[in-house]
């Protein structure tokens, strides 16, 4: 184990053999943690490593069975969460805990508002919230209803409403998994501020350049145990990897090696799609696209450019007003969600509690989810056959915990996202649809992931990938899309694809190859 050597007094938590058991399951293993007051530590490690437990137990969400917590040098094994807050601890988890019908100030000062909810004084609250915009730098209207703010948006609520509370010690589970890439950068700058007017911070995330680029120090956990701790200027991307996951990662973006004659047929083709939107009337505008089988084509985009709609559309959540749909020549444009299904077309959704998952089901009845008929005989389930599918599939997708009885609900969000592309991957299908397949795995599951789509992509499928990660786009696509305001601007051969390229057009700079 790599470590740096710091004295006691310098530490803002202190973590000593803790473990924690969830029934079976060992979720902490002897797990050891020192934060240095007034850096950012990043808490990383494979999806079910134990990390967010390990989080809630310093926040007083969870009591360890063993072990011993320390938080500025006294011990509060075992302490509630409001005696946590009292200590200036606030955790900001990775799904939103806000109000959508209240005001972003209402939100922030919730439990302890100004005047008492009896005497509550609206004008005070959104002025101490104002002020506190003003020194955190986390930009957000105090006025507005949260239900109309942007996820980066919502994101500083969430913040702001721990750093009102008097919080010190910042605990942040995946802040970025659902931000686009400016909102990630505005992200690091507020939390290098607080950083630097005495905040400790916690950050955890998957994202090895997220790690590399705010972070001071680095630990490392593997299954429920402190395995590394490192310095990040003292650090690789690559040592940060093989520490996480146990053995050598490739970090390469790889150039995809179809090649698709614009002859063949397309298996899904779209023409002048135009979708109403919840905020605008066409959050989708006469797009046209297709995808032919054996081949990748990504939609570059920051998010909120109609990205949703579109898929919406295509997998049928969603009427069309305008355009047509096909898949494998066939005209599916009115047809429901099960006929598309039915048709050949699977779908890994950007939402994977509201679309891809029952979470109080097992890990054995979400694999099975809208494939019931194969696990039937007459009205009746096939119990042992379910759980036969279950514990292959989750042995081949390296799903943990792998007791296939577990509620999906216990699983991490990487373990849960394995379980969707497992059920989708399994069925028979010509066209995938992935929206944000990555979006909260782990390293190494992200390389599984991406080697499952291009096997799938050399089997003959064709696969429409929507990620708001640029370099997931360029690392798996035969061709690429951008998406802009509705409209795909423009297209570009894999070859012929860069970030630099893209970029202006992802922000509007450039639209069809001129400057806008």
């Amino acid at each position: 184990m790599t470590a740096a050597t710091t004295g006691t007094g310098d530490l803002a938590i202190r973590i000593r053999a803790v473990d924690k058991w969830f029934g079976a399951v060992h979720a902490n293993r002897a797990a050891d943690l020192e934060v240095v007051r007034n850096e950012i530590n990043a808490l990383v490690g494979e999806n079910g490593a134990g990390k967010s437990t390990l989080m809630k137990i310093v926040s007083g969400l969870q009591p360890p069975d063993r072990g011993t917590i320390e938080v500025n040098g006294r011990d509060v094994t075992g302490w509630s969460t409001a005696e946590a807050i009292r200590a200036g601890v606030g955790m900001v988890h990775q799904h939103f805990m806000l109000v959508p019908t209240l005001s972003v100030a209402e939100n922030v000062v919730l439990g302890r508002e100004p005047g008492g909810r009896a005497m509550f004084d609206r004008a005070q609250a959104i002025r101490d919230v104002e002020s506190l915009v003003a020194s955190s730098g986390l930009a957000v209207d105090a006025n507005r209803l949260v239900a109309d703010l942007s996820v980066g948006e919502a994101q500083r609520v969430e913040i702001l409403k721990t750093l009102y509370r008097g919080a010190r010690i910042l605990l942040l589970d995946e802040p970025t998994a659902v931000l686009s890439p400016p909102e990630v950068a505005d992200l690091w700058r507020v939390l290098r501020r607080v950083r630097d007017q005495g905040t400790t911070i916690v950050l955890i995330t998957h994202k090895l350049d997220e790690i590399m680029a705010v972070t001071d120090r680095i630990t490392v956990m593997r299954q429920g145990a402190t395995v590394a701790r490192m310095v990040t200027k003292e650090s690789t991307p690559e040592g940060v990897a093989r520490a996480m996951v146990g053995r050598d990662v490739s970090l390469a973006v790889q150039s995809s090696a179809a090649q698709v004659s614009a002859d063949t047929a397309p298996a899904l083709e779209i023409r002048n799609l135009t979708v109403r939107g919840a905020r605008v009337a066409r959050a989708v505008n006469e797009v046209s696209l297709a995808v032919r089988p054996g081949e990748i084509l990504g939609i570059a985009g920051v998010e909120g450019n109609g990205q949703s709609e579109l898929l919406d559309a295509i997998v049928g959540f969603r009427a069309a007003e305008g355009g047509s749909l096909r898949l494998g020549g066939a005209d599916l444009t009115r047809a429901s969600v099960r006929a598309r299904a039915d048709a050949g077309l699977a779908h890994i959704p950007e939402d994977r509690h509201h679309r891809g998952l029952i979470l109080d089901y097992s890990i054995a009845e979400n694999l099975i989810l809208g494939l019931q008929h194969r696990f039937s005989t007459g009205a009746q389930l096939d119990r042992a056959k379910i759980r036969a599918n279950a514990e292959q599939q989750v042995r081949a997708f390296d799903i943990r915990p792998t007791d296939p009885a577990l509620a999906v609900r216990g699983l991490s969000g990487g373990n849960q996202q394995k379980v969707v592309i497992a059920r989708e991957l399994s069925r028979e299908f010509s066209v995938l649809v992935a929206a944000q397949p990555t979006r909260g795995v782990d390293v190494g599951a992200i390389e599984f992931i991406h080697d499952a789509l291009r096997k799938a992509r050399n089997a003959g499928k064709a696969i429409l990938l929507v990620s708001a990660e640029l370099r997931e786009i360029l690392t798996l696509s035969d061709r690429i899309a951008v998406m802009y305001g509705g409209r795909i601007v423009t297209e570009f051969a894999r070859a012929d694809a860069t970030e630099e390229v893209l970029g202006p057009f992802m922000t509007g700079a450039r639209r069809d190859g001129a400057a806008a």
